[in-house]
């Protein structure tokens, strides 16, 4: 429990007397200064008579409702933050909160120690929360790497180990992973750092020309060789050289290869002297090259002399810890862009994100929160503005190939076909466990709340009936 010299005031407003006191036990557990009020008239009395640094709010209320709390709240007292909080779950009133400046949106029932990660980090936003006696750990960064889950500790531990040997790296990792930042880690922190870093896409360049990419030509030793050229290696002479998809090297291209990497020398297309360069190789693929060894694909002698050290990156589904950091770290790089004032991403939404299998992992996660910015309109990204195809195709997978054995002429709705696709399977999981709500949400693998947020998206259970779980 963290320990404050000045405690944060919070003000919980619930017209409910169980949320009220479950809030307040909660609160003051945490080492917060609670105080209670039981409509939203006291509430904007209570608050135009002394400060408070968050409020917490229920929306559903007579005479006066939480969003006009909120409202009255941001004139009177505009540093302070407020939560809010509703058993009646809906997009239009969490949008219709954010607009007018809440940080948070909760359904009841939540989880306690979310709501209890959210009010720090909510107090911790503000710049004043009241001197913690021992500092927060925030996000950890390594260089251009975002990450701080174990998993991740390891790679950059690894890095600074590979970084002070001249050795050569293969880094192994699906695509989307980071394996191009890792190699840019590697070299800037190696004594080769101020010299050059070359970075080659072996698949993205055309087998004809690959070669002379690499190392160079002489004018004459081919149609179109105007003019002698260089090639990437020898400018990358001194430094480090990076081919990112080493595996899609073809065996006339591996064989050159393996004389740079035995022998440090290379020979132009059309040359007849061999040039001596002095570069460490850093290599990366999304293949199985000790497969590819076995399949005779991939010389087994370039593949030790590569992989002297190997990097492995995790996929993203195995190290979920760093979802939020990425999503914020992304989050924030788009709303500069994109010249918008958005601030987070909504609890709901980053439920269905750390729920997700990524299986574009980083890069995929980068365009999801790309395309949610772009598609917001309130201050904070709701799960509506997280694409269907893209966080979608954990249900998809888990339907049935007969749903669509191929696609017609005339072409089909594919958002509409998922979406009945998910309805089906929600009204499966709630046959299955015999309508026991929260076995059905673990039953597909989703937390409670993105499971009752999808309940009243299509229309299988109503408002009141999850006001008290119907379990």
């Amino acid at each position: 429990m963290p320990q404050y010299l000045s405690p944060p005031k919070i003000l919980v407003v619930d017209d409910e007397r169980s949320m009220r006191e479950l809030l307040e036990i909660l609160l003051l557990k945490h080492g917060y200064d609670v105080q209670c009020a039981e409509s939203g008239l006291e509430a904007l009395d209570i608050v135009r008579s002394q400060p408070f640094d968050l409020v917490i709010t229920d929306i559903r209320m007579q005479p006066v409702n939480g969003l006009e709390v909120l409202k009255q709240c941001k004139t009177i007292s505009p540093r302070t933050t407020v939560i809010m909080i509703s058993a009646y779950a809906s997009t239009e009133l969490a949008v219709e909160a954010m607009n007018e400046g809440a940080y948070d949106y909760f359904p009841k029932p939540f989880n306690n120690e979310e709501i209890i990660s959210v009010i720090s980090t909510a107090l911790r936003s503000r710049g004043d929360d009241p001197t913690l006696s021992k500092p927060q750990e925030g996000p950890l960064y390594f260089g251009c790497l975002i990450g701080e889950s174990p998993p991740m500790r390891k790679i950059y531990e690894n890095i600074q180990r590979v970084a002070k040997t001249s050795s050569n790296v293969v880094i192994i990792g699906e695509s989307g992973t980071g394996k191009e930042l890792v190699a840019k880690a590697i070299h800037r922190q190696s004594a080769r750092g101020d010299q050059p870093l070359v970075i080659v896409n072996c698949g993205g360049v055309p087998e004809n020309l690959i070669e002379s990419e690499l190392f160079g030509h002489k004018k004459g030793s081919f149609t179109g060789a105007a003019a002698n050229k260089m090639g990437l290696v020898e400018t990358a002479q001194g430094g480090t050289l990076f081919l990112d998809e080493i595996g899609e090297l073809s065996p006339l291209l591996q064989v050159k290869l393996l004389r740079l990497v035995q022998d440090k020398t290379i020979r132009m297309i059309g040359g007849t002297e061999d040039i001596l360069v002095d570069v460490r190789i850093i290599s990366a693929t999304n293949r199985d090259l000790e497969r590819m060894v076995m399949d005779k694909t991939f010389r087994e002698d370039l593949y030790y002399r590569l992989n002297v050290l190997p990097i492995r990156i995790p996929p993203l589904r195995e190290r979920r810890e760093d979802i939020p950091v990425l999503a914020q770290y992304f989050l924030s790089k788009f709303t500069k862009d994109f010249g918008k004032d958005i601030h987070k991403v909504s609890s709901y939404a980053m439920d269905i994100l750390c729920n997700y299998e990524f299986p574009g992992n980083v890069r995929e996660l980068e365009h999801i929160i790309e395309r949610g910015v772009a598609m917001e309109s309130s201050r904070i990204i709701l799960p509506d503005s997280l694409t269907l195809s893209m966080y979608r195709r954990k249900e998809q997978e888990q339907a049935t190939a007969s749903d669509v054995s191929e696609i017609p002429i005339e072409g089909f709705d594919l958002d509409q076909h998922m979406a009945e696709i998910e309805k089906r399977l929600l009204q499966q999981a709630l046959h299955q466990t015999g309508g026991a709500k929260l076995k059905a949400a673990q039953l597909l693998g989703i937390s409670f709340r993105s499971f009752r947020y999808r309940l009243l998206k299509y229309g299988l259970a109503t408002e009141d009936e999850l006001k008290n779980l119907g379990q």
